[in-house]
């Protein structure tokens, strides 16, 4: 089979890769269909996650269809289905906390351990979740990701003409809008990018775009930051109402925070890390099965698996929106 293949930073190759033809009883193989490019798969191609292994096959986000399952497998062969790439132990405190999201011995596919840039990938069966025949598979591949929102908004109450301000206009970001502006937020987004902000304009109606120095004396209920920038981070922070909350879902190496003001105002803090699995998966598919639910703006291209250059390419360039790739035979 082929599949993407990272040798060293910087090292993208497509090559053939060894099928597995002997799978466990609690496995299943997966064929791909779509495959999304996320920014932490960006990062492992650059060289820049500090906790990635090489060398190692990219990818974590998509959807598939199973073409062989193991014995103890209650999953048939051609169901569609979606995966978590993060693995979990059962068995350490936050695991049996309920916490699998911080799992003390967590490992991710594509990062740290081979991920699912291939036609086929073989998974244990407890990381998969089958999908509804009727839900399509451009928005099936948008589950995981989405599945961070969900997570992250789990933590905020948002009700009708809640102010939201979304700092970061990617995929997660995009996503964060989507939601809030479902919810019945009133949502302004903002971004450093101006082509991100003018995708974000044209695909939702009634969003307020902004650069980061138009917010200025502004305050918001809840701010979503979703940049994972240093000066995003700090700038949350000036422009949340006092008993406002934020979230973090940016991974922003360091930032200054004024501890003073945060306590004078009862502002909340809160980190969030990716999600509950299956819970916030299943979460996704209510929302995504929903055709009032806008996700039209989040895919921008997508590439058969022979074009992967370009694929990263406008991954990399940023200008995009969510990049897939078709692992498709006939797409190839």
């Amino acid at each position: 089979m082929l599949g993407l293949y990272i040798k060293n930073p910087g090292e993208l190759e497509l090559k053939k890769l060894p099928s597995v033809t002997d799978i466990k009883e609690d496995d299943v193989k997966i064929k791909l269909i779509y495959g999304g490019i996320c920014g932490s798969d960006i990062g492992v191609f650059k060289g820049k996650l500090g906790h990635a292994k090489y060398p190692l096959v990219p990818g974590h986000e998509l959807v598939g269809e199973i073409i062989e399952v193991g014995e103890h497998v209650p999953f048939t062969v051609g169901t569609r289905v979606v995966v978590t790439p993060n693995t979990f132990c059962d068995e350490c405190e936050n695991c049996l906390n309920g916490r699998k999201n911080i799992c003390m011995n967590k490992l991710s596919l594509g990062v740290n351990i081979s991920g699912i840039f291939s036609e086929e990938i073989t998974i244990s069966s407890k990381y998969v979740l089958p999908i509804p025949e009727s839900l399509p598979n451009k928005k099936a591949v948008l589950i995981e990701p989405f599945a961070v929102i969900v997570h992250a908004f789990q933590k905020v109450k948002i009700s009708k003409d809640t102010s939201v301000c979304v700092i970061g206009c990617g995929t997660e970001g995009m996503l964060s809008i989507a939601l809030a502006k479902y919810l019945g937020a009133q949502v302004t987004a903002v971004d450093i990018n101006e082509k991100k902000l003018e995708k974000v304009r044209n695909g939702f109606a009634g969003v307020k775009i902004a650069l980061p120095q138009e917010i200025q004396g502004e305050a918001f209920n809840i701010v979503i930051e979703a940049a994972g920038a240093r000066a995003s981070a700090e700038q949350a922070l000036q422009i949340i109402k006092p008993g406002g909350t934020i979230v973090y879902i940016g991974l922003a190496p360091e930032a200054t925070f004024p501890i003073m003001h945060i306590v004078r105002n009862e502002i909340t803090i809160k980190g969030s890390i990716i999600y509950s699995f299956p819970e916030d998966f299943e979460k996704c598919v209510e929302y995504l099965m929903d055709e009032d639910f806008n996700i039209k703006p989040i895919v921008s291209n997508i590439f058969p698996l022979s074009h992967f250059e370009r694929a990263y390419g406008d991954a990399i360039s940023g200008q995009y929106g969510k990049i897939l790739i078709d692992f498709r035979e006939e797409q190839n």
